[in-house]
């Protein structure tokens, strides 16, 4: 009965996944459908190879994100110039807006509402013609902003949005009427150049989002480049990124000229609040009969457990719903709409236990995870520990101001040497577990 109710809860993630229709362009032309960002379905896949590219990850965060993160770290405003009145500016009027900006920040900060806003203050709606660019750096993320434009304009009636994506056919020697294109950059460069669908003289405002995501795309850089340098000097540039490495920032440079620069960091996870332990096993039965003693001795609201290849986890999440376990399986080889609707069952309660490969689970934040548990250390692709990785794992518990609880399952002598380093890197002792003594267990629950 028990595998039965596991397939069930399979089934009933599926279904939680809603199909996607196609959108319609507000040229009346149908497009084809968001595409689905997939991974390879090889069987036997390590957690570093499972990492997923940023494009995909970035649509995960947009999909599973309904509210703005709370951050409570201060913004650092860099001033292009040091003798301008925006240092004592007292109304509006005084910044003498529109000004070139770089702006950094978290998903979901609010950068896409703060870019649509700055569009949507600049466009003329009397005026039939491209005023505003946005460049995505995949079809997908794309038609994600698409829908806050549309959202956050829908009180403009007389504005339209063109799509320059994959699949939306123009004819030739056509001119597009609509006052803000959104697109990739390659079809967004056919359309200003080869195509001439877009006059980039007459463009008012150029934004760049994603750039992290941008540069990491091959091509992206350069086609990004050769737009900027079409668009006429008084055009306001605009590029925002959720990380801001010396590649986003050397990008930047090329992109935007004389910026205003406004930074947020991201907040630094701790292990202050985390408990940390390891338990010693000789096989993988051992990893789940200590995982079987330590959910039979303490009170676990919801815990994410972590596997290095797909095959484990799906071993490991059968094996646990014969057990009575409400679980949840997330890995690589899913589409990111599923994974979307998988984390917001768990987000939701409906399983109580999540089994991931990968981590693509950074964006969960559920105030009920109180025990993470590493069924395998995260090493890289060489075989050393990915401290990293860890880190990012065992934050999933310890939020909200609570304390939280991380066992590590350790194996072998060289998962033992991964925990030692583990150790020595973030300087935080880990204790030994014996999870076939019941007292001891019950001592770290409380």
């Amino acid at each position: 009965m028990a595998t039965d109710s596991w397939a069930l809860a399979v089934d009933e993630q599926e279904a939680a996944v809603k199909s996607v229709s196609g959108f319609i362009s507000r040229r009346g032309g149908r497009s084809r459908g968001p595409g689905i960002i997939k991974t390879s379905t090889t069987a036997e896949k390590t957690d570093e190879e499972e990492k997923e590219d940023r494009a995909a990850q970035s649509l995960l965060n947009k999909l599973i994100r309904s509210n703005l993160v709370d951050n409570t770290n201060q913004v650092e405003v860099l001033q292009r110039d040091p003798n301008s009145p925006l240092y004592s500016v007292k109304s509006f009027e005084e910044l003498r807006l529109p000004q070139n900006l770089i702006a950094q920040s978290q998903s979901g900060t609010g950068k896409t509402a703060a870019f649509v806003l700055a569009m949507l203050s600049r466009v003329e709606p009397a005026e039939r013609y491209p005023q505003c660019l946005c460049l995505s750096p995949t079809y997908e993320l794309a038609l994600q902003t698409g829908k806050v434009i549309e959202q956050m304009g829908k009180f403009y009636p007389e504005l339209k949005l063109a799509y320059a994506v994959r699949g939306n056919k123009l004819e030739r020697g056509q001119k597009i009427s609509e006052q803000i294109v959104i697109g990739t950059p390659g079809t967004v460069l056919d359309w200003c150049s080869k195509l001439k669908f877009i006059d980039p003289k007459k463009i008012k405002v150029f934004v760049l989002d994603e750039a992290d995501v941008m540069i990491a795309t091959q091509g992206h850089q350069d086609q990004s480049i050769r737009i900027q340098r079409m668009l006429p000097r008084n055009c306001q540039m605009l590029l925002f990124s959720a990380t801001f490495e010396d590649s986003v920032w050397k990008f930047a440079q090329k992109v935007v000229p004389d910026p205003n620069i406004i930074k947020l960091k991201r907040e630094e996870e701790t292990l202050d609040t985390i408990k940390q332990y390891y338990v010693l096993c000789s096989s993988r039965d051992e990893k789940f009969q200590a995982l079987c003693n330590l959910y039979g001795a303490i009170t676990i609201a919801q815990a994410m457990i972590f596997c290095h290849t797909r095959k484990t986890a799906s071993w490991l999440a059968a094996e646990l719903s014969k057990e009575g376990h409400q679980v949840a399986l997330l890995s690589g080889e899913m589409m990111v709409e599923q994974r979307a609707a998988v984390i917001e069952r768990f987000r939701e309660g409906k399983e109580k236990v999540l089994v991931t490969t990968n981590v693509c689970a950074r964006g969960i934040d559920v105030e009920q995870v109180s025990v993470v548990i590493n069924f395998d250390l995260p090493v890289d692709k060489d075989g050393n520990p990915d401290n990293e990785t860890y880190l990012h794992r065992i934050g999933r518990t310890g939020r909200f101001g609570k304390r939280g609880l991380a066992v590590n399952m350790v194996d072998s002598k060289h998962s033992m040497n991964i925990l030692n380093r583990i150790q020595e890197h973030f300087n935080k002792k880990i204790e030994r577990l014996d999870t076939d003594d019941l007292d001891e267990i019950e001592k770290i629950a409380n």
